[in-house]
């Protein structure tokens, strides 16, 4: 039996000892800061809100180039030879990084390519859903997998809250972005994939943590979570406290697991410091 691969963007955010733990292979996008590219996951976050902090300037983003997706297949055939390939991508409404996928592949047989209509948290359930998937069930047929990831894809359910504003702004990936001019000071806008596009979708006031309580109790009252696992997703700066409650509110809400996921430097760079959100499967 051909052994299957499942992969994805850094965009996923999938944390590095469940990415070692089930094979999980992860091509970086781009973030472009003072004229220079970094490769996601090679650059500290730190680093991005540091720039800002020093120059008002939010670094911009872009996506895994057709070429480099040659590359990165490549290398996942050099390490595990006559293996089968399932690239479970970042939503392609707001990157064209699925796109440039789908001209690589021209050149290859045997991979799958999904698009998982998601990003960080979101896109990341739906690789670990996989992952524990193809672990559980390792004779599966290729086919059969694929056909698994493709009925949850539309059940993953991604909201948060991002840090700063300004960045959310100057990242121009929320579609409707322009209603909330006006009032960017007063407000902590909820976004949410609504076919795989950002959208702002529920705006709640005062501070994070409250807000932070707040987009918990309307998600767990909107979708029918699983309660087997939970993720919640934090940008750097995210006062601790705030996810000690979290985890609180988690339990008395009948989560058997909650893993929390750092959003990398393509995320964050879009969502800012001190973001939260959550993220999970519906039953």
């Amino acid at each position: 039996m051909r052994r299957i691969i499942l992969s994805t963007e850094s965009g996923a955010d999938i944390p590095g000892d469940l990415a070692e733990k089930y094979d999980i292979q992860v091509v970086p996008m781009h973030i472009i800061m003072d004229g220079k590219d970094y490769l996601d996951g090679d650059l500290p976050v730190q680093e991005i809100y540091d720039y800002y902090g020093r120059t008002k300037k939010i670094p911009s983003t872009t996506s895994t180039n057709a070429h480099e997706y040659q590359e990165f297949f490549t290398n996942i055939r050099g390490k595990f030879p006559d293996c089968i390939i399932v690239h479970i991508g970042y939503t392609s409404k707001a990157s064209s990084s699925f796109q440039n996928a789908v001209i690589a592949v021209e050149e290859f047989e045997d991979i799958f390519l999904i698009d998982a209509l998601n990003v960080t948290g979101g896109l990341a359930a739906i690789v670990l859903y996989a992952a524990e998937l193809l672990e559980k069930e390792q004779n599966i047929a290729p086919e059969h997998l694929v056909e698994k990831i493709e009925e949850i894809v539309p059940k993953s359910r991604l909201a948060f809250i991002p840090g700063s504003l300004e960045f959310l702004k100057a990242g121009g990936r929320v579609s409707n972005m322009a209603s909330l001019i006006g009032t960017l000071l007063k407000i902590k806008p909820c976004i949410e994939l609504k076919d795989g596009k950002l959208m702002s979708t529920k705006k709640y006031r005062g501070k994070m943590g409250g807000a932070a309580e707040k987009l918990l109790s309307d998600y767990l009252n909107h979708f029918n979570i699983d309660r087997k696992q939970l993720y919640f997703i934090y940008s750097v700066g995210l006062d601790e406290r705030i996810m000690q409650r979290m985890d609180e509110l988690a339990k008395e809400s009948g989560f058997h697991n909650v893993r929390w996921i750092q959003a990398g430097g393509m995320i964050s760079t879009h969502s800012g410091a001190g973001g939260f959100g959550v993220a999970g499967l519906e039953q």
